[in-house]
């Protein structure tokens, strides 16, 4: 039970907020379009055994802790399910639903001095609000070339992971003064990365460990973000059409069951197995990602 005076309780109250807006736009915009032909947003029928597999892995594995927005880049690429282009949009339109579910679970049992989550939260949704409306006006050749350096920076953060070179942390759960600008400047442009497939748990755990911050507190500060930012993006990137319809449906409808049964079932596995799979998939994602890049360079398309 929480206290009436629990500032959290406002952040609660803001996030169901915004996820009814999110879902309210996502709404109505995909009607909208919907049978338009572009194979744009308008995309038709419902998502397949391959989308709901996505999304139920995904996040699965993004609730313990290994991120979803590699493997899902690294899955649509390999699979050809989504154009390059518009794997950004779906992963912010699909992925939100479970994230904003995760975003609940780990808020309310890892505390975080309220400041330091209202202000770090508030900053990351900055950037992916301005982060969202230049990737939506992109051309396709510098999404593939910002996915494929976004999937280089992932099988970084892995390897360090398994390697146990990330910064171990202090004790603090909050920040103050020119620690906390210093964070929040850091959380914005995690957040504008973070719309061309730049995840924030790895770089959120790298921040807070620097400023002397326990390891722990990265799990609510990067799942709120996570959440309040990938609504407010993936309202752009739905008013744009710039997303796989189906596809985003696989991922909600197969996220949402994931994340309860991780969260609240299974709650921790040995990772490092799965971390290295996750290594190859992405490496050779990124490649093709570039030469994607580069052909279309080369023919001016």
């Amino acid at each position: 039970m929480f206290d009436t005076s629990d500032p959290r309780l406002i952040l609660f109250a803001a996030l169901a907020v915004v996820a009814v807006l999110f879902l309210y736009h996502w709404v109505t915009t995909a009607r909208a379009t919907a049978g338009d032909g572009s194979g744009r947003g308008g995309t038709r029928g419902k998502p397949g055994l391959f989308e709901l597999a996505v999304g139920f892995g995904t996040n699965f594995f993004d609730t313990l802790g290994i991120g979803s927005f590699a493997p899902t880049t690294s899955l649509f690429k390999l699979a050809k399910t989504v154009p390059d282009d518009e794997i950004p949009g779906t992963m912010m339109t699909g992925h939100t639903p479970p994230v904003i579910i995760q975003a609940f679970i780990f808020m309310a049992i890892i505390i975080v001095d309220p400041v330091t989550l209202f202000t770090l939260i508030a900053a990351a949704v900055l950037g992916a609000w301005l982060g969202a409306g230049v990737v939506t006006r992109l051309p396709r050749h510098w999404i593939q070339i910002g996915m494929g350096i976004a999937l280089l920076i992932a099988a970084g953060t892995f390897l360090r992971s398994i390697f146990g070179t990330d910064p171990v942390g202090g004790l603090a759960t909050g920040l103050t003064g020119t620690d906390l600008v210093i964070a929040a400047i850091c959380l914005c442009v995690l957040g504008a990365l973070m719309t061309i497939g730049i995840g924030m748990y790895a770089p959120t755990m790298i921040v807070v460990s620097m400023m002397g911050m326990t390891p722990a507190v990265a799990f609510p500060i990067m799942m709120g973000s996570a959440a309040f930012l990938m609504a407010v993006a993936g309202i752009r990137f739905a008013r744009a059409g710039r997303y796989g319809l189906k596809a985003a449906l696989g991922l909600a409808i197969g996220g949402i069951p994931a994340v309860l049964i991780a969260a609240f079932i299974v709650r921790s596995l040995p990772l490092d197995v799965m971390r290295w799979l996750v290594v190859v998939v992405v490496l050779y994602a990124a490649v093709a990602m570039l030469r994607s890049a580069a052909q279309e360079l080369r023919t001016g398309s």
